[in-house]
């Protein structure tokens, strides 16, 4: 199938919020990893999302320019190409973006998309974030209001991060304090200022104790329960049931219970990059130490061709990575429920 279309994306979250389900958010960082969560995806019959950070990016751009917009297009042209090979919907996406990449490559890129819908295409990416979460929640939201309103012009999704999320990501650092909570007054002054679909669709980023990077179940309190409070809060005051459409970032280690807490309280899109790195790594690291002389020319020797070919490990690296996306579409209850 080929790239979700701004239709198709809008019903992949509708039906993920009525079916309290959510989506594996995947971050790639090259056309392999793009492979490995298609192919997660497909095996596991579920439609989903990839995602690209600044980092991801810049990683993509080449180390001699490392320039954030051209690896980013590149990426999504290219999977615009390949995605149609695989039968699931797929949508693009932009991780986390603080303030002073935003010119660098949100903007850039909501921009190209503008041209492409005048041109009457799509837009090349289905939802870009904006993370002011290191921003006061005042400047946070007035620059969302803006990027609300380009994207919306462009037939795209934002998604905000109005509260930290603990750890780092792409340089983005938060302590694991009392502060990664969202209370509903910062829920209700968030629908003040985006509203609630009437100014554009966006994805809302609330934190209940979330955490980037690796840490084992018990080491972070997760709150889930506490989006309930904030759908509740909000509902009550504008007279709308369930208004928010919530993502879960940091959710490595998490438990079966807290996930299936957070679907029911609204979330509709989960973020995987650690376990899915680790996913791809390990086989490799696994091939070179098994082929340790194949893989090197030791002590004048010529090595093995067949164990240092980059499809040879690379293969597994694949496989590996996209088993790791089947499981998570399983854990987020997505399996089976592609559009057809």
């Amino acid at each position: 199938m080929p790239i979700a279309t701004p239709e198709v994306y809008n019903e992949m979250l509708d039906r993920a919020k009525a079916g309290q389900f959510a989506y594996p958010a995947i971050n790639v960082t090259s056309t392999q990893t793009l492979h490995a969560a298609l192919r997660g995806f497909a095996e596991a019959e579920s439609d989903g999302i990839v995602q690209i950070s600044t980092g991801g990016a810049e990683f993509l751009g080449g180390q001699y320019d490392k320039d954030m917009v051209s690896g980013a297009t590149a990426l999504a042209e290219f999977a615009h190409v390949v995605a149609a090979k695989y039968p699931v919907n797929i949508a693009l996406h932009t991780d986390h973006c603080p303030k002073d990449k935003l010119d660098g490559y949100v903007r850039p890129l909501l921009q190209l998309s503008k041209e492409r819908v005048d041109r009457g295409l799509n837009p090349l990416f289905q939802s870009h974030m904006w993370d002011g979460s290191a921003e006061t929640l005042k400047d946070n939201l007035e620059i969302a209001e803006e990027l609300l309103a380009l994207a919306a012009a462009a037939r795209i999704v934002l998604e905000v991060e109005i509260t930290p999320t603990g750890g780092e990501e792409d340089g983005v650092t938060h302590e694991i304090n009392d502060k990664l909570y969202t209370t509903v007054e910062d829920a209700l002054r968030t629908a003040e200022a985006l509203g609630l679909g009437e100014k554009g669709r966006y994805l809302l980023a609330a934190s209940f104790g979330n955490v980037h990077g690796v840490y084992k179940p018990g080491n972070v309190v997760l709150r889930p329960e506490l989006l309930k409070d904030l759908q509740e809060g909000v509902g009550e005051r504008y007279g709308k049931q369930s208004p928010f459409d919530f993502v879960f970032h940091g959710g490595s280690g998490s438990t079966r219970e807290e996930i299936a807490t957070a679907l029911g309280n609204g979330v509709v899109k989960m973020n995987l990059d650690t376990d899915t790195q680790y996913a791809f790594t390990r086989p490799v690291a696994d091939h070179m130490l098994r082929n340790y002389e194949g893989v090197l020319k030791v002590d004048g020797e010529v090595g093995d061709k067949k164990t240092y070919d980059p499809r040879s490990w690379g293969k597994l690296a694949e496989a590996g990575m996209a088993a790791r996306v089947t499981q998570a579409c399983g854990d987020l209850r997505s399996t089976g429920t592609r559009l057809k």
